[in-house]
């Protein structure tokens, strides 16, 4: 396995932890971040997701530069950032920092492009990842990570940037799935 799939690897088994760390109430103690406590734990998972976050623009860099691509990469890559956002807003509609149907229309359209994905593949057709794509996803983490954090540090003056980057998100969520399915709508159609 080489050094771009262990780190994506690595981002994967970094999932489950951050999960724990935000749904088990420890007694590690919290932070008074403006009008809400930050739990020490919750502080530790937002500090992984945005590790977590950040290897996936590492390791596909390092794929690309020095010609590592593989089809583990492929599949591993994708999958990972998926799980991990999914994980994160679950959690945070859990937690009542998100709204649902924020949190369903994001995860309608991951669906909803990785089943375009499948279908292009099965005709010999790669889709790659397009500049709106690699937005949707910088938005979400910053989002995801703004949301994690209670707006630190806009918390303190009372300013709702995780909630505005949440919905920058979305726009950008449903934008990249419509620009998807409009380009690529051709692999859709039935053969004869």
């Amino acid at each position: 396995m080489n050094i771009p799939n262990r780190i994506t690897l690595s981002r994967i088994i970094l999932i489950p932890i951050f999960i724990i760390l935000l749904s088990v109430p420890f007694s590690w103690g919290a932070w008074q971040i403006g009008d809400s406590q930050l739990p020490v734990s919750h502080f530790v998972a937002a500090l992984l997701f945005i590790i977590a976050a950040a290897t996936d623009w590492v390791d596909g860099f390092y794929a690309r530069k020095y010609d590592l691509v593989t089809n583990l990469g492929k599949f591993l890559d994708p999958l990972a950032d998926k799980l991990l956002v999914s994980a994160a807003l679950i959690l945070l509609v859990e937690m009542g920092s998100a709204p649902a149907w924020v949190v369903i229309i994001i995860i309608s359209r991951e669906f909803a492009v990785t089943g375009l994905r499948l279908v292009a593949s099965g005709e010999g057709i790669v889709l790659a990842a397009s500049n709106m794509g690699k937005l949707k996803t910088a938005t979400q983490m910053v989002a995801i990570a703004a949301l994690l954090l209670h707006n630190f540090p806009f918390s303190y003056v009372g300013f709702p940037f995780g909630t505005i980057m949440l919905y920058i998100a979305l726009f950008f969520t449903v934008l990249s799935g419509y620009d998807y399915f409009v380009k690529n709508w051709n692999v859709m159609k039935e053969s004869k």
